[in-house]
């Protein structure tokens, strides 16, 4: 064996299967394309499913991979295990229809064994095989193993659901008696139990059989075309040709956690939340380069919980203000030789998980406050309830470890088992639901199965309907009395579908109240409704009353024609091109995605606003038309290029904008009495996102987005007021005039003029700093004999030891090169600030070297410092005695 860097792994695996014949497929987006059934890209087998069922032939059957996956179903335990991770990169080899068993376990043994490979000593190689998988066992041991290395396992059979489904056989490596301390490792091994010894590094799936319900494994038949589906763990591979104890101690992930001692000023010991923080941000670095980004459902709440999680561990280890962001640089140098667009997209990361920790500082800043509510409101007796502990973490995401901090400090308490029991309900909720969505997927066989008509209305919001079907957890069933899905014969809610959110609303019967919270369309085109019965049941066969949200819907539809607007006036103003690549609309804003091959500047937004809100003062009324396909290009109707249309479609005409979609649109253009661009951000690769507001959402959504900006201008104007005052302070007398003028227009030319008005008072504010310290060091420096006035000759060296009080470090600097400059010797600063002290030294002398008395003094005091043989500097906190520092630095000149 040999030590082998994570770059020198990946290109041996490479090297070694293109000299079998495969070809190389580049790692796919961590996006799934085409599969909502999954978040992200899972297994490396994930992005190849097209060749393994049939629907694409490769050019070549033989194929390999690296493939970066993120799995979420285990994140409690990263950074708790050595080998969990979000982020992993898989390897692998696959044969479609091409070689099968015996080539694939040679390939496995000559590439683990050889000396021209990974060299691992065949006594270190152990594998398990299915129980009745005697064609493998015997393969492995005619390569070369000891029969007694080979361990046969029931759980060895490769299967989810109906389908392909086979054997298959793990690899594990031997680690050695260091993890084995009771010598009970090789036994708890073949039990297939917990261990540390051995590791599993490969999985080959042999995928020869066709799995059907209610069959015994021994009847199913053989595939027509048998496949091989091996998965490699690099991290693993890393933790064990770099022999570590854990993948966390591999070049993967060293010098992220180097980092992160760095900005945190804490050394790493093997605690959690360095762990975690390394890990967390290899996912999001990789997630949001390859196109997702932050938000409160599906994957990207998923990376909202990653951050989220991230940053509260990182108060644990110092960090107060946003820092996840400056680790990117670190983890793109790490991958971007294999991942080059890493580096392209390296500023757009940055800037998504910078806003995103403001964001959740922020909300932080909100439990804060909520829970000094509650002290307020609890202050007789001291103590709050484990259920507001509960709702402080699930609505603010204020963990209970600070409030427990925040409580102890001023004398308060908490009950811990209560809190725990609600999050535990919490989690069984979520368990649940988890349950439930997967079994309302489009491979849920009672749904597949349910072919019953359901006709959609759109332009009732009220109306009577026979239910003609029910389900709950999955199951098809004749009643339901707390929650499930429900189907009728009509109705006028829409099922969430091309961006647009679902209605919301009640069904109501004799004795019944239900709440309709969400619906979804069933694989036939149905309208599932998830309903929650507050009183009364719902049977099969019911009339019942169906009524949405009427004026959510209307506001709804208004934000949704205005994406058409929207889509229309981009192209007129900026360029044909342009094209939708999604969009995101509910009652309170839209977002609208496209792509553009050019840059955007504030003048082009507000000219797009402008051009819409000229749109609609015209009156169009909408006009919605069922054509053919043909038809509808004729028209120029513009649709997804990711969409898949039917023969017939549904045109929605607003004046010149003409699109295929199937949404709840306005029937004039004058519902849009109001119209308000929010921002337009770049998304990196030519794609940008627009969000926008209608009508009584604009005036609070504008001033929203203008309060952040606000804000940010007063802070800087409080901040001059401080220079101010200080300066007045130290006799220095400055001109600062600037005010913020407030801007009172509902669009967004508000807020370009506030985002101008904060760079302007930036720029004032930072002149007025930079002449304030210009001043106060002309001040702090104009007497240099005061300073040496106390000038010593140690050994004959020349030092001047001088302890100040709260000086600007800016300025001490300056004065430290002027003192320093007319001797020739050393300069010490004791720069004081109550039980605290800043150090500076300046050395020019050859017999002390102002590093290492930094050092010294540091070490005297409790602090940290350092620095070169001419200048260092330090600090430490808790002196009770200045005269003692300064009688040591003497000392250590003598």
């Amino acid at each position: 064996m040999r030590y082998m860097t994570s770059t020198e792994i990946r290109n041996m695996w490479f090297d070694f299967f293109k000299s079998k014949g495969h070809a190389v497929i580049e790692s796919a987006s961590l996006i799934p394309e085409d599969d909502d059934s999954l978040f992200f890209i899972n297994a490396g087998v994930t992005p190849l499913k097209k060749y393994f069922d049939g629907s694409v032939v490769p050019d070549n059957k033989r194929l390999t991979s690296i493939q970066k996956c993120i799995r979420t179903n285990d994140i409690e335990n990263v950074g708790v295990t050595k080998r969990h991770q979000t982020l992993f990169e898989m390897m692998g080899n696959f044969s479609v229809g091409d070689y099968f068993r015996n080539e694939a376990l040679e390939f496995a043994y000559e590439l683990l064994t050889s000396e021209k490979y990974f060299a691992i000593p065949k006594e270190k190689i152990y594998v398990t095989v299915y129980v009745d998988d005697d064609e493998t066992a015997n393969k492995w041991v005619s390569l070369g193993l000891d029969a007694d290395h080979v361990v046969r396992l029931e759980g060895n059979f490769w299967e989810i659901g109906s389908g392909p489904c086979g054997p298959d056989t793990e690899i594990f490596f031997d680690r050695g008696e260091k993890y084995d301390p009771n010598g009970d490792a090789l036994d708890n091994f073949r039990k297939d139990e917990d261990q540390e010894r051995f590791v599993e590094i490969w999985n080959n799936v042999f995928s020869q059989y066709n799995s059907e319900p209610g069959k015994e494994r021994s009847e199913y038949k053989e595939l027509p075309h048998k496949n091989i589906d091996t998965g490699a763990g690099l991290e693993r591979w890393c933790c064990i040709f770099q022999d570590v104890d854990s993948n966390f101690d591999t070049d993967l992930f060293v010098p992220i956690i180097k980092k992160i001692e760095e900005l945190s000023g804490s050394t790493y010991h093997g605690e959690t939340p360095f762990k975690v923080i390394a890990d967390h941000i290899r996912a999001l670095t990789n997630a949001l380069s390859d196109g997702c980004v932050f938000g409160n459902s599906g994957r990207d709440y998923v990376l909202r919980r990653l951050l989220r999680r991230s940053v509260r561990l990182g108060r644990k280890i110092g960090f107060e203000e946003p820092f996840m962001y400056k680790l990117v640089d670190t983890v793109v140098e790490i991958m971007k030789e294999s991942y080059p667009k890493l580096e392209e997209n390296k500023a757009t990361v940055k800037s998504l998980i910078l806003e995103e920790e403001k964001l959740f500082n922020k909300t932080l800043s909100q439990g804060e406050k909520k829970l000094s509510e509650l002290m307020e409101t609890n202050k007789d007796s001291k103590t709050i309830s484990g259920y507001d502990a509960f709702k402080l973490y699930d609505t603010y995401g204020f963990p209970f470890e600070l409030t427990l901090e925040y409580l102890e400090e001023e004398g308060f308490t908490v009950s811990k088992e209560e809190f725990d029991k609600y999050m535990e309900e919490a989690k069984k909720l979520a368990k649940d639901a988890r349950k439930d969505d997967l079994g309302m997927n489009i491979q849920n066989e009672a749904l597949l199965n349910f072919t019953k008509e359901s006709k959609f209305t759109y332009e009732k919001f009220e109306l009577d309907s026979k239910v003609v079907g029910l389900f709950k957890d999955g199951e098809e069933t004749d009643s339901i009395t707390d929650e499930g899905y429900v189907v009728t014969e009509e109705t006028p809610f829409y099922a969430e579908m091309g961006g647009q959110v679902a209605d919301i609303g009640t069904i109501t019967g004799k004795g019944l109240n239900a709440d309709v919270v969400d619906v979804k369309k069933a694989p036939n085109g149905q309208h599932l409704h998830k309903v929650i019965i507050n009183e009364g049941s719902i049977k099969l066969g019911d009339k019942l009353t169906l009524k949405i949200d009427e004026e959510r819907r209307k506001r709804i539809r208004v934000n949704h024609s205005a994406t058409h607007i929207i889509q229309k006036m981009l192209q007129d103003t900026l360029s044909s091109n342009i094209h939708q690549a999604g969009s995101y609309v509910d009652d309170e804003r839209l977002r609208f995605d496209f792509v553009y091959t050019g840059k955007i500047t504030d003048d082009n937004i507000i000219l797009v606003e402008d051009k819409v809100k000229e749109f609609v003062a015209n009156n169009y009324k909408t006009n919605i038309m069922e054509k053919s396909l043909d038809e509808a290009k004729e028209m120029g109707a513009m649709a997804l290029f990711s969409d898949k249309y039917k023969d017939v479609v549904r045109v929605v005409q607003i004046g010149s904008s003409i699109e295929l979609c199937g949404g709840t649109h306005i029937e004039c253009t004058d519902e849009v009495k109001n119209f308000a661009i929010l921002g337009v951000e770049s998304k990196g690769s030519n794609l940008y996102r627009l969000e926008a507001t209608t009508n009584e959402n604009v005036v609070t959504l504008i001033n929203k987005a203008c309060a952040n900006y606000i804000d940010s201008i007063k802070t800087q104007l409080a901040k001059a007021q401080d220079i101010l005052y200080n300066a007045k302070k130290d006799g220095i007398e400055l001109d600062f005039n600037v005010k913020l003028e407030e801007d009172q227009k509902a669009s967004y030319r508000a807020i370009i003029y506030y985002k101008k008005e904060l760079e302007r008072v930036q720029g004032e504010v930072k002149a007025l700093e930079k002449k304030y310290q210009e001043e106060k060091s002309k001040k702090f420096s104009s007497n240099l004999d005061s300073y040496t006035d106390d000038k010593k000759e140690i050994n004959g060296v020349e030092v001047v030891i001088k302890k100040l009080d709260n000086a600007d470090m800016n300025s001490l600097k300056d004065l430290i090169d002027k003192v320093a400059n007319g001797l020739k010797g050393i300069v010490f600063f004791i720069n004081a600030k109550g039980d605290s002290a800043n150090f500076l030294c300046k050395s020019n002398s050859d017999k002390v070297k102002a590093g290492d008395l930094m050092k010294k003094v540091c070490e005297f005091t409790s602090g940290r410092g350092g620095g070169s043989p001419t200048f260092a500097q330090g600090g430490a906190s808790n002196i009770t005695d200045y005269d003692k520092v300064i009688e040591f630095i003497t000392n250590e000149i003598k």
